[in-house]
C-alpha cells in the first residue's frame, strides 16, 4: 500500500515536470521571443565596436589657465550647484531675514489666540516673500557683482563664489550683536581683526542666536496689549461669577477687533521690514 502511494507521488511529479518543460517550449517557442532573440543577436553582430569604448563623463577634473588660475569643469560645477539646492531651505532659514519674521509672525498668532489662523503655510508664504522684499538689494547686487560676471565668463567660479559671499557677509554682520559674536569667536578660538576677516564658521551661529533673542523681543512688545486685554475680560468674568466661562473666547472677538482697528498686519509687517539695516537700502 506504501509503495502504491509512493508511486503515485513519483507520477504526479513526473507530470508536473512534463508540464513545466511543455510550458517552458512553448515560451521560447513563441514569435515574440524569437524575434528579440533574432533582434538582440543582430544587434551584437552589426554594432561598432567603437560603441563599446565611448568615454564616460569625467567625475572630477581641474583646468588651469595661463595664468596659473585653477577652476572645475561644466559638470563638476553642475554636481555642486545641485548639491547646494538640497542646503536651499537650511541657507534661507540660516543667512537671510527669514528666521526673525516666521517667529514674529507665529507669536503674533498665538498672541491673537487663533490657534491655527492663519496657517503654517500662509505665515511661511508671507515671511518667504517679505524675505524676498528685505533681502532684494543684497540679492541684487549679488548678482550683478558675482553671478552675471561669470555666466559672460570673465571671472572663475571660484572668485565668483568669493564675491557673492561679500554682501551677504555684510548683511549678517550689521544685524548680529557684537556680544553674540565675541562668545562664538571665543569658542572657535578664533581672533577678530576687523569685521571683514569674521568667518562664517562664527557669523552664522552668532546671525542666528542675534536674530533669535530679537524675535523675541518683538513678540514680548506684541503680547502686551493683548495680554491686558485677557486680564481685563478674565476680571470681568470673576466678579460677575462666571468662573466656567473661558476668558479667551470672549477676548478673542474684541482682540481681533482692535487688531484690525489699527491696521495691525500693515504695522507688523512694515516694523519687520524696517527692523533689518540692509545695505544699499530696501
Amino acid at each position: 500500500m506504501i509503495k502504491a502511494g509512493l508511486s503515485k507521488v513519483a507520477l504526479n511529479n513526473l507530470d508536473s515536470g512534463s508540464r513545466y518543460f511543455q510550458i517552458k517550449a512553448a515560451f521560447i517557442e513563441h514569435p515574440l521571443w524569437s524575434l528579440s532573440f533574432v533582434m538582440l543577436a543582430l544587434y551584437f553582430i552589426f554594432a561598432p565596436s567603437s560603441a563599446y569604448a565611448m568615454p564616460g563623463i569625467p567625475a572630477f577634473t581641474i583646468e588651469t589657465d595661463a595664468q596659473g588660475n585653477q577652476d572645475f569643469t561644466l559638470t563638476m560645477q553642475i554636481l555642486l550647484l545641485m548639491t547646494g539646492l538640497t542646503l536651499l531651505p537650511a541657507a534661507l532659514i540660516a543667512t537671510t531675514s527669514f528666521l526673525r519674521i516666521i517667529i514674529v509672525l507665529a507669536l503674533l498668532r498665538q498672541a491673537l489666540g487663533t490657534m491655527q489662523t492663519p496657517s503654517n503655510q500662509v505665515l511661511i508664504g508671507l515671511a518667504l516673500f517679505l524675505t524676498l522684499f528685505i533681502m532684494a538689494p543684497v540679492f541684487d547686487k549679488i548678482y550683478d557683482t558675482a553671478v552675471s560676471p561669470y555666466l559672460e565668463e570673465q571671472i572663475k567660479f571660484k572668485e565668483a563664489v568669493e564675491i557673492g559671499a561679500k554682501p551677504m557677509h555684510e548683511f549678517m554682520l550689521q544685524q548680529t550683536r557684537e556680544d553674540d559674536l565675541g562668545m562664538f569667536a571665543e569658542m572657535a578660538d578664533v581672533t577678530l581683526q576687523d569685521p571683514e576677516s569674521v568667518p562664517f564658521k562664527v557669523l552664522i551661529p552668532a546671525y542666528m542666536t542675534s536674530e533669535l533673542k530679537t524675535a523675541f523681543q518683538i513678540g514680548f512688545m506684541l503680547f502686551i496689549p493683548f495680554l491686558i486685554i485677557d486680564l481685563v475680560v478674565s476680571s470681568l468674568l470673576m466678579s460677575m461669577g462666571m468662573m466656567m466661562l473661558s476668558p479667551m473666547i470672549i477676548s478673542l472677538p474684541f482682540k481681533l477687533m482692535l487688531f484690525v482697528l489699527i491696521d495691525g498686519w500693515a504695522l507688523v509687517v512694515g516694523t519687520l521690514a524696517n527692523s533689518f539695516v540692509v545695505p544699499g537700502g530696501i
